[in-house]
């Protein structure tokens, strides 16, 4: 990392040092909201895009082209990494990412590889470096990411995300994924680690490659009530991080949706900052962490697809609300929606670079 992005303001931020306003940036801010976007997905496949380097670099850097956004984040997916651990990944119009041999015993796990990074996942590699080569003078961060272990482990056994997945193979409530950890323990245990082994060195060769930050989505981790967390979850996410800060000393960022009741657990992983969903208001979700931490988040993601003037008074609540925390890294709950306008994404920003701690909110 260079000495301009290292004092860039993302990165300072998730050090706990606070600015005289949060960085902001968009989960999913590369997507089909942008018309520039749409372009290159009507002559290329998602997989195409994501395993062509100077297709996901472009992509990666179209939001900032728009925007005056404080970080970029690889254009990829959490599922991309499986691919050489020998699972049939593909992403299906109307049905979103799919496994079509999803694991269902535990030999389908024992028959599971552990490929080396560079084979695996070298042209996601590559475009961190096309982009880091571009943003890297003008001191703007790359943020990299995987998935996390749970999260990964539910698609390799539904064979596709739960909700709004009609006609695929997965059930809609996860049970299959449940019925396999519940019947078959030692399988689990041994997916979890085959899995923390691969992200972990999948978060290094980012971070090697330029990576700046890295982030650690874990989607579904919400399925889980705590007792489940701790027994299932928690031994491999405290595993996982604690060998990553062994190889990279970029921070780390955690994010899960629908586990406000989890946030005092996941303030101790080690992580240097958590992403929350819209849930909780960021003043409630930091009185709940059992250590103060930098947070990222949480404005409505259908407010900002919506009317204006709601979503005015929504972004002012949002930054308000993080002048009570260690520090803000402002973002949306959940990912950008498709159909979100470019221009309510370019106001927001417009009032977030332009905020300060006495700026009046909306009337």
């Amino acid at each position: 990392m260079g000495t301009i992005v290292a004092e860039s303001l993302l990165i300072q931020t998730l050090r706990g040092r606070r600015g005289s306003r949060p960085p902001i940036w968009f989960m999913r801010q590369a997507g089909r909201y942008l018309p520039e976007y749409r372009e290159i997905r009507a002559k290329h496949s998602m997989l195409e895009i994501i395993k062509t380097p100077k297709l996901a670099a472009e992509v990666s850097l179209q939001p900032l082209r728009r925007f005056d956004l404080d970080a970029a984040i690889i254009f990829a997916d959490i599922l991309n990494p499986l691919i050489g651990m020998g699972l049939e990944v593909d992403f299906v119009a109307g049905q979103g990412p799919r496994i079509f041999n999803p694991l269902r015993s535990a030999a389908d796990v024992a028959g599971l590889k552990i490929p080396q990074v560079i084979e695996n996942s070298g042209y996601t590699l590559e475009a961190i470096e096309l982009v880091v080569s571009e943003l890297d003078r003008k001191g703007v961060p790359l943020i990299g990411f995987c998935g996390a272990p749970f999260t990964l482990s539910c698609y390799m056994i539904e064979g596709c995300g739960s909700r709004g997945s009609r006609g695929s193979q997965g059930s809609q409530d996860f049970s299959t994924a449940r019925t396999f950890w519940k019947n078959l323990p030692e399988a689990w245990r041994s997916l979890q680690l085959k899995l923390v082994e691969l992200c972990v060195d999948y978060l290094a060769a980012q971070a090697g490659a330029g990576a700046a930050a890295l982030q650690i989505f874990d989607s579904w981790l919400g399925l889980l009530n705590q007792d489940e967390y701790v027994r299932l979850v928690e031994p491999y996410l405290k595993k996982m991080i604690s060998l990553l800060k062994q190889r990279t000393n970029v921070p780390l960022v955690f994010y899960s949706t629908g586990t406000s009741d989890l946030l005092g657990c996941l303030s101790e992983l080690g992580v240097d900052g958590l992403g929350v969903d819209g849930s909780l208001p960021l003043s409630e979700a930091a009185r709940r962490l059992a250590l103060p931490l930098p947070l990222q988040g949480n404005l409505d993601q259908m407010l900002l697809a919506g009317e204006w003037e709601p979503l005015e008074c929504e972004v002012f609540k949002v930054l308000e609300e993080g002048q009570g925390l260690l520090s803000h890294i402002f973002n949306v709950g959940r990912g950008i929606l498709p159909h979100t306008p470019p221009d309510n994404v370019a106001r927001v920003v417009e009032i977030v670079r332009a905020w300060n701690s006495g700026a009046a909110g909306c009337s």
